[in-house]
């Protein structure tokens, strides 16, 4: 049971950046361990019984970069989004 609680808590950090069909960009980390078998962003963007992507520390680009808004959390609906892809410099 304790080890279903450590679980739960446990964290899959990817950095990722998205686009959505407004034009709206935003840049932030997902949890991609959430459930058992997503190692991969795809997985997890794909997967139909979630619909919100959780995107926490997140930058919010309102159709373009000089205006910029940070949030702690956000929570984007699956079918707005048009692209997403991770930042492959990370560590």
């Amino acid at each position: 049971m304790e080890e279903e609680k450590n679980k739960a808590f446990f964290l899959k950090e990817r950095i990722v950046r998205l686009k959505l069909f407004d034009g709206t960009l935003i840049n932030g980390q997902v949890n991609i361990s959430r459930n058992h078998g997503y190692e991969r962003l795809s997985d997890f963007i794909s997967d139909k019984k979630d619909p919100f992507l959780v995107v926490f520390n997140a930058t919010l680009y309102d159709k373009t970069i000089e205006n910029s808004e940070k949030n702690k959390t956000l929570f984007v609906n699956k079918t707005h989004i048009l692209w997403v892809e991770p930042d492959e410099e990370q560590k």
